[in-house]
């Protein structure tokens, strides 16, 4: 069996019927062993962009995240 490292996939932004926003990853991104985030059910992440630029920056959620907001 070959492991193929998968560090980009098609995912998929939408906005379901409760007004809520959702970004679904593939399986095989998420999976990846070299994969940013090990999630077994959810996690909290921080999610965020530059004005003008088409990229989200997604990073793990710090406690300490909490006291600054």
């Amino acid at each position: 069996m070959v492991n193929l490292m998968v560090n980009e996939g098609k995912a998929r932004l939408f906005k379901n019927s409760q007004g809520r926003y959702l970004i679904y990853l593939p399986v095989d991104l998420a999976e990846d062993s070299m994969f940013p985030f090990k999630v077994d059910d959810s996690m909290h992440v921080r999610i965020g962009f530059k004005q003008g630029e088409n990229v989200l920056t997604v990073t793990k959620w710090k406690e300490e995240d909490d006291k600054t907001k």
